[in-house]
């Protein structure tokens, strides 16, 4: 529960009210605190928002581009998402680096002497929160994929923690052994982060949230931009992550988390990497399902897909895709952590060989031809294979947001253009300003 934006919402409209709400916020979280303390803590909340309310300095200058994160989808891993992380690379600018953010890749890569020096992050599932065990198994599973799939092998990882003021410290410990677990299985050491609270003292309840980072080395990589027409498209088996461990919570169908639980993508990644096979490129099935990432690989590759859906289908656990089919969840819109791999055609059977002996099904899913653009084939012929405005929903709370893009999607997105045009134009003009006072 954010105080301080409360506070502050409060200010601007003038709520005559206000400190008596947030007393009674605070009393409803903390419990056992006196009605004294709660006053005394409303009160100091208030002197400091009403201070940064509207702080003078070309430093504080933002523009507000009238367009909220839930509105636009970023994070919900659709267009409005992909459309943002587009303009982020565009803030970011032109950089050294030999795979950067402008190639949509979930890991960046820089040259470092004769090898390559890979980085990613990846944040924990914000549905995760209550489970921090979970949240901390996948999100470390996560960040390891995005590394082997730049064709790198994983060296060591850091985290970064925020659990709010009111959080037990037990769900600390208990975040970190997942951390660790995935580590220990994988082989690689959790050495450095951070540890925080929400917030401060300004953020009561619960809430956890947090990252978990890699760094990897290669001779090599496998980045999306490297997709060649002419390339089969292979996909392992996938029973999920995170995504799905949130929605077999929130759906009451505890019971498939189980399902989740295992290594078979990074023990599968890190068997290709041991095999001398030529690898195009390689990704993880995560960002809005099969659907986001094919739409991302053919735009950075300027290529077209073609994929074979009963093939891909009989990759889906089969306990998961039973309950996403009951719960009609689209498996081609959600994370389902299944490896895609991008190879000549005639890698295609060593590539199977080497998987299928550390026991990972594997099959051939589909193609790359010239052109642009996804086609999905199925047994009723080529259908709609375009990502959502957001990923597939997939608890009760994401059906209730919807996964239709919005009627003012056009405007919005001129909106968020200004936005990160605004925010390049601060970036140079702090640039400028700090270069030329050396």
């Amino acid at each position: 529960m954010d105080l301080e934006g409360f506070a502050k919402r409060g200010l601007r409209r003038s709520d005559p009210d206000v400190e008596s709400k947030l007393i009674e916020m605070i009393l409803e979280v903390k419990e056992g605190v006196s009605g004294e303390y709660a006053r005394r803590l409303a009160r100091a909340v208030l002197e400091e928002a009403e201070v940064t309310l509207d702080p003078q300095g070309e430093v504080f200058d933002l523009w507000n581009s009238g367009v909220t994160m839930g509105e636009f989808g970023v994070g919900s891993r659709g267009l409005g998402d992909f459309y943002a992380h587009g303009k982020i690379a565009e803030v970011i600018g032109q950089t050294d680096a030999v795979v950067d953010s402008r190639q949509l890749d979930d890991s960046g890569a820089v040259r470092a002497g004769d090898e390559y020096i890979v980085l990613t992050v990846d944040g924990m599932h914000s549905r995760l929160s209550d489970y921090p065990f979970l949240a901390g198994f996948h999100v470390t599973r996560a960040t390891l994929r995005d590394i082997y799939v730049m064709g790198a092998r994983p060296v060591a990882m850091l985290s970064d923690i925020h659990l709010a003021d009111d959080g037990d410290v037990a769900r600390l410990f208990d975040h970190i052994a997942g951390i660790a677990a995935v580590g220990e299985l994988a082989g690689v050491p959790l050495i450095t982060g951070s540890t925080l609270r929400i917030g401060g003292d300004m953020v009561i309840g619960d809430r956890l949230s947090g990252c978990v980072g890699a760094v990897g080395v290669s001779d090599k990589l496998t980045p999306r931009k490297d997709a060649t027409p002419g390339d089969v498209i292979l996909m392992t088996e996938g029973a999920g992550g995170g995504t799905i461990c949130a929605a077999a919570l929130y759906y009451g169908r505890h019971e498939v988390v189980d399902e989740t639980l295992n290594i078979k993508f990074l023990e599968a990644a890190a068997a290709l990497l041991d095999a001398d096979v030529m690898i195009h490129a390689m990704t993880d099935v995560t960002n809005g399902g099969i659907r986001g990432d094919a739409k991302e690989i053919s735009y950075t590759a300027g290529v077209k897909l073609i994929f074979e859906e009963e093939k891909m289908s009989r990759l889906v656990n089969p306990r998961v895709s039973e309950m996403l089919e009951s719960l009609e969840i689209d498996y081609l819109g959600v994370s389902i952590d299944a490896l895609l791999i991008i190879a000549p055609q005639s890698s295609a059977r060593k590539i199977s060989e080497v998987i299928g002996a550390v026991g990972v099904e594997i099959d051939q899913v589909g193609r790359v031809e010239e052109g642009t653009g996804v086609e999905l084939h199925t047994s009723d012929g080529v259908k709609d294979f375009e990502p959502r405005f957001r990923e597939s929903a997939y608890t009760p709370i994401k059906k209730a947001v919807g996964e239709k893009t919005p009627r003012d999607f056009s405007d919005m997105k001129k909106m968020v253009d200004q936005a990160a045009q605004r925010a390049v134009t601060k970036k140079e003009r702090f640039v400028d300003m700090i270069r030329n006072e050396r």
